[in-house]
């Protein structure tokens, strides 16, 4: 099984001073010795990652086999608002037509959107399974995807799919402190109805519950190991949201139980298999290219450049593969 962390315990013994979240991510943003920081939490990071995607290269390796794009928490391959009249909403916004610009064959999964992992991992396999036509594959995941891959490689074992490798981006291994928040404001008492009014929604509940801490370390991780054979990378994000994001609050509930985090899932619970990095300044949803394009460009208005493209990061991952010789 590849080797993970698993530093919660380690944490639990001393509580870390409170820092504030901005002021901790200025310093990772402005010095290359982030360990220095008073923050024992900064240590978690790994290799920050600051500007390397800010721009596209010129040349990138294409890997030998194709590249599944696994979506997260109420995700979709493409959303019709207006049925076929007006052009689809991308989950993967230009991302998969970058990779097949660069010659890498592209599936896009499409599984229920808030269904539990099992029904989730379940259609990722059939997903697979109609689109590779046998080939071998190498999975990329945002977010949840990444649960609904593990599960699916270690327990369903499709018969018929054969993964390589498995890539996750801000996936929560440990579950969130944000879903833990969650339901502990609703209350067991109120939950049914909460439930009951999803399902009134034609939405499934199934997900919610399993991002909470105490299930991924109780119940997911113990029984999803990782598979002999098939090679585990991860990223993971740290930024600070501005006063207007929307991030702002489960930035903070995140921060102040789980430290450097980007607006959802934290450093921590991003690291499984071999941990290639943390993207700073990077948020949940600019690591899918749904960046707001106005925050950029006033960024730009007062002096500051640009520090990630998304598409520049997913080339590079399918480089990486093709290094690595998938």
């Amino acid at each position: 099984m590849a080797a993970t962390l698993s530093l919660t315990s380690k944490r639990c013994l001393t509580k870390p001073p409170i820092i504030n979240p901005h002021h901790l991510l200025r310093h990772l943003s402005s010095t290359t010795n982030h360990r220095e920081a008073q923050d024992p939490r900064v240590s978690i990071l790994g290799r920050a990652i600051k500007d390397d995607y800010a721009t596209i290269r010129s040349q990138y390796q294409t890997p030998k086999h194709p590249i599944v794009l696994a979506h997260g928490l109420l995700g979709f391959d493409e959303l019709h608002v207006a049925g076929r009249l007006l052009p689809g909403v991308h989950y993967w916004r230009g991302i998969t037509e970058a990779l097949t610009a660069n010659g890498v064959e592209v599936i896009t999964a499409s599984v229920p959107a808030s269904a539990s992992i099992e029904e989730r991992a379940a259609k990722l396999g059939k997903d697979i399974e109609q689109k590779a036509g046998g080939k071998s594959v190498n999975v990329v995941a945002h977010s949840m995807g990444g649960l609904d891959a593990r599960f699916m490689i270690s327990q369903l074992k499709p018969p018929n799919v054969h993964v390589l490798s498995l890539t996750t981006v801000a996936s929560p291994h440990r579950g969130s402190a944000f879903a833990d928040y969650v339901f502990d404001q609703i209350g067991p008492a109120r939950l049914p109805k909460i439930y009951r009014a999803l399902n009134a929604l034609h939405l499934e509940s199934g997900a919610f519950s399993q991002l909470t801490r105490k299930y991924m370390h109780e119940t997911f991780n113990p029984k999803t190991p990782d598979l002999d054979g098939v090679r585990y990378f991860s990223y993971g994000a740290a930024a600070t949201p501005a006063l207007w994001s929307a991030f702002r609050q489960s930035h903070r509930i995140v921060f102040e139980q789980e430290g450097p985090n980007d607006g959802l899932v934290s450093v921590e619970s991003s690291q499984w298999g071999a941990y290639k990095g943390t993207l700073m300044d990077v948020s949940h949803l600019d690591l899918i290219n749904w960046t707001n394009r106005l925050r950029w460009l006033v960024w730009e208005m007062v002096g500051n450049k640009r520090n990630f493209n998304a598409i520049a990061f997913y080339l590079d991952i399918g480089d990486m593969l093709a290094k690595e010789g998938y």
